[in-house]
């Protein structure tokens, strides 16, 4: 790398603002992009530079060209070249530990991947601020793909700054970089540099640079060199040398190679079938020269810039200089390098890439299996999927391939299908087993993927020939565990219990833990519907004391364990099994697995529950806003019941967000219902019903989350002051208390049953009726625990006595809601609870003064003076209304819908018995109305 940075002033300071907010506690993500040469890592080096004068860690690697073959190839090459801090610091996270040289894999022990992402993770946290660097990402491995994903959209507020590189010029339409590239772009934490030719001034300041250079020749470099550094570099190098200059990067690159010794042309051959970088003891063996004329070459070719020194051995000074001796060599000259290599690696990935090139089938065939085992190993398995389904595609070519393979070919392409699942990739690993003899092992696996795929039937009839086809007991254990699962939520329920019962006994005869626990699991789930929930926590604790090795399982049976007690409202033991998870998840590595990320949400439910408002907020806060997938979204999502409940300014912007994903169920039964109390605190009940109905046509008739958004529909009714749909929306209410979601009703927990009660208070106050007892009762049922609710529920529980005339005890009420919405923060609530409390006329000395009746209403309701029926927006619409203001300029004023305002002037002028808005306002200044 020669010269000054000259040209890139704009891109570097880009990218230097990004590692100035990574300083500052805002991860972010830059991606270099431009044509080979252009100078992309002259500009990250520029950058690294600036990293280590601010204190930061710099990890950088380097990709290589060598396929899917070396999973984390650049994220060993990082570690590998760290500083000794950051080197203790990784082998103390055994997942990143094994890519460390000189360490061997340990055996899975089950979700190796996301324990891997985890561990890196949890070492950038260890050793931050952090600037880590992947060069080369349009030849990355797609486990180092994933991984990009991965850190792009889980790092947000540690201070970690990662940059990739890539070529623009290699990107072809179907390359697998272009979709990655496309989905990174869209995040807000991910910055794009695209770098430009340098301009002919530019260019020219470049090349003086480099080194004295008269007019003619500058003006020859600069136009031939096309605004491309390295051209330029190369061209100046020529001139220097006395060349002639060819036409075409290429022949410019080998004119300079052809100056070589015989000795030093022979070595960088040898050099560039290594790859980008090669050790020096293995180019040695290679290359086959005397140590004394191997030395004096390598100088040679050091001398002349075309090798630089790294580490203990030697790397191209640039990509494009390795393609083009690679490109210059004979079919012949190329196949009997790649052998050589193979006869001197030990590493499987690597044999099976110069077995292939240099067609040795047979040997390509075994160090692709054992490259897939390894792979599995250490947590890459879209490269363990590659490797076997190579070693697949040579199986026919050679002959004793199963010998080669360690393994017959249907054990291997079953393998191969685990490793598709494990990726990600269900369809293909469905695909695949689809393919293979319908073993009891392979079908039970596909009746997992297919369920896990959403075909329920499909996943029963795989399930009943994994039974049928078992060939000893454990098989036959799995497979009864499956089959239970896939039953479970089907029109066939009724049968999953004598199922369990099976498997159970069959995985205890044959040992079998991992088919105990699933089936104990699926039993647990059966019976708490069924409101035993003594025997489903008794399932749970034996299913967690069972130590299977698998950690999805023992991740799964705390989570199911944790959450039953929830639901039964016995927060303080959930807490207690969470917490445990939540210690287990982290010290594996598996914060962002599935039950990982479970866990969390559910502790995070657990403390806003129990009123342990600050410490939901700071979970929340790792809830990521910006959020580009399904899981992500869901997570995300859980953030709001404390961001709309304590009216946080963050509540708009995690919406819009969110708003791309409200096609999938979950996400929009949380964020959208939760958007509609947003909308009904902010005086926007019309916009609040359009949401909860649109939750509604979605919704499993029989769901308990019915009974949720019911109550928040009925809610929006009450304050537009219509009864419109409210009885359709008890109906739904009804159906989940007397079906349940398989149609023979079910356990629904205290919470479930405060929300049934809510939904009947809520009924009759659409009506315009307030039932003490009714309201007194939901107080109750929510008081196992529910702090936020109780006073919520307070709250009209004061609104019906007040109505009925009992002000003392209102006053109580609304006195306890409002200590407890002062404790919460809960500033909707509070404001709310004050407004109606200043309507009432509440406060020191006025316990026993007259009152008149309340309605509620968002916002703060109760009594508008003489108007008492009029709720408190209606009341400030009215003053609007009095003022002269049109609906457009009301809704405007109060930032509600022009819907909302024509509904609310609707209803005043009904209540006031006026005609039109000039008269109300009359009618508003004589009764006192407006004061």
């Amino acid at each position: 790398m020669n010269g000054l940075l000259v040209g890139r002033s704009t891109e570097l300071a880009g990218l230097v603002q990004v590692l100035t907010s990574a300083a500052e506690g805002l991860a972010g993500v830059a991606l270099v992009g431009g044509d080979a040469g252009i100078g992309k890592t002259r500009l990250v080096t520029e950058l690294a530079a600036e990293a280590r004068e601010r204190g930061f860690n710099v990890l950088v690697g380097q990709c290589a060209e060598l396929g899917d073959a070396l999973p984390y190839l650049p994220l060993a090459d990082a570690l590998r070249g760290a500083e000794p801090a950051v080197r203790e610091a990784a082998a103390a996270h055994p997942m990143l530990g094994q890519l460390l040289p000189g360490t061997e894999s340990a055996p899975s022990a089950g979700l190796t991947q996301q324990r891997l992402f985890g561990s890196l993770l949890g070492l950038l946290a260890d050793v931050q601020p952090v600037l880590f660097v992947i060069e080369d990402l349009h030849w990355a491995d797609r486990s180092t793909r994933d991984l990009l994903v991965f850190l792009s959209r889980m790092v947000q507020s540690e201070r970690v700054c990662v940059v990739g590189t890539y070529r623009t010029d290699d990107l072809h339409r179907r390359h697998p970089l272009r979709s990655v590239l496309a989905e990174l772009k869209r995040l807000p934490t991910v910055m794009s540099v695209e770098l430009r030719p340098l301009g002919s001034g530019e260019m020219a300041d470049y090349v003086a640079s480099l080194g004295d250079v008269d007019a003619q020749e500058l003006g020859l470099i600069v136009s031939r060199a096309d605004g491309n550094p390295f051209y330029a570099e190369e061209l100046h190098a020529a001139m220097a040398e006395g060349d002639s200059l060819p036409d075409g990067l290429a022949s410019l690159l080998m004119s300079r190679v052809e100056v070589l010794s015989e000795a030093g042309q022979r070595v960088l051959r040898a050099a560039a079938v290594a790859g980008r970088s090669v050790e020096d003891e293995l180019l040695r063996e290679v290359a086959g020269l005397p140590l004394a004329e191997f030395e004096e070459a390598v100088r040679e070719i050091v001398s002349r810039g075309l090798l630089k020194v790294r580490g203990h051995g030697y790397s191209f000074r640039h990509a494009l200089l390795q393609e083009a001796v690679y490109t210059d060599l004979l079919p012949g000259e190329r196949t009997r390098l790649h052998a050589a290599f193979a006869r001197l690696l030990t590493s499987p990935a690597e044999l099976a890439h110069h077995h292939l090139a240099g067609h040795d089938l047979a040997g390509a065939l075994a160090a692709s299996a054992e490259a897939g085992r390894q792979a599995e190993r250490v947590g890459a398995p879209a490269e363990a999927h590659s490797h076997y389904d190579r070693a697949l595609g040579l199986w026919d070519r050679v002959d004793d391939a199963a010998r080669l393979a360690g393994e017959g070919r249907v054990e291997l392409a079953f393998r191969s299908a685990i490793m598709a699942a494990d990726s990600g990739d269900k369809h293909r690993a469905v695909v695949q087993l689809r393919a293979l003899p319908q073993t009891s092992q392979v079908s039970e696996r596909l009746a997992y993927y297919l369920y896990e795929t959403d075909d329920r039937a499909g996943a029963i009839a795989a399930a009943e020939r994994a039974v049928e086809s078992a060939q000893d007991q454990a098989e036959l254990a799995r497979a009864l565990a499956t089959y239970a699962r896939t039953l479970l939520w089907s029109p066939r329920h009724q049968e999953v219990e004598a199922l369990c019962a099976r498997a159970l006994e069959t995985a205890r005869a044959a040992g079998a833990d991992d088919a105990e626990v699933g089936a104990m699991l699926t039993l647990a789930t059966f019976v708490e519907l069924r409101g035993d929930l003594h025997r489903a926590h008794e399932l749970v604790d034996a299913g967690m004391a069972r130590r299977t090795g698998d950690l999805a399982m023992n991740l799964r049976a705390r989570f199911h364990h944790a959450r039953i007690h929830y639901e039964q409202g016995v927060l303080d033991h959930a807490a207690e099994v969470a917490d445990e998870g939540i210690r287990i998840a982290l010290e594996h590595g598996l914060k962002w697995s599935t039950y990982g990320t479970d866990l969390r949400f559910l502790r995070f439910l657990i403390h806003y529950v129990a009123g342990e408002w600050d410490q939901a907020e700071a979970v929340a806060a790792g809830f990521g806003t910006r959020v580009g997938t399904v899981p992500e979204a869901t997570l995300s999502s859980f953030a709001l019941f404390i961001e709309v409940a304590r009216g946080l300014p963050a509540v708009e912007g995690r919406l819009s967000w969110l708003r791309p994903f409200w096609s999938d169920e979950l996400v929009s039964y949380m964020s959208r219902g939760l958007a509609a109390e947003h909308a009904i605190w902010r005086g926007d009940p019309a916009t609040a019903l359009e949401h909860v109905r649109a939750i509604m046509a979605d919704q499993v008739d029989g769901d308990a989350t019915n009974l949720r958004i019911a109550a928040i529909g009925l809610w929006a009714l009450a304050e537009l002051g219509t009864t419109e749909g409210a009885d359709e929306l008890r109906a739904h209410a009804r159906v989940a208390v007397e079906g349940g979601p398989i149609g023979q009703g079910g356990y629904l927990g205290p919470e479930g049953r405060a929300w049934e009660l809510r939904v009947e208070a809520e009924w009759h106050r659409v009506h315009g009726r307030f039932d003490v007892e009714l309201c007194r009762r939901v107080v109750e049922a929510f008081g196992f625990g529910f702090v936020y609710e109780t006073a919520r529920a307070r709250w009209r529980l004061a609104e019906a006595l007040l109505a009925a005339g009992d002000r003392e005890a209102a006053q109580a009420e609304w006195e306890l809601a409002r200590e407890t919405a002062g404790k919460l923060r809960a500033v909707p609530l509070e404001n709310a609870l004050l407004e109606f409390g200043r309507r009432a006329r509440f406060g020191a000395g006025s316990r026993g003064a007259a009152a008149g009746p309340a309605s509620g209403a968002a916002g703060g309701d109760g009594p508008a003076g003489e108007g008492g029926s009029l709720t408190a927006r209606e009341a400030e619409v009215l003053r609007l209304v009095a003022e002269g203001l049109t609906n457009r300029e009301i809704a405007q004023r109060l930032f509600i819908a022009q819907k909302t305002v024509s509904v609310h002037v609707s209803n005043i002028l009904g209540k006031l018995e006026v005609s039109t808005r000039t008269h109300a306002a009359a009618v508003a200044r004589e009764r006192g109305l407006l004061d």
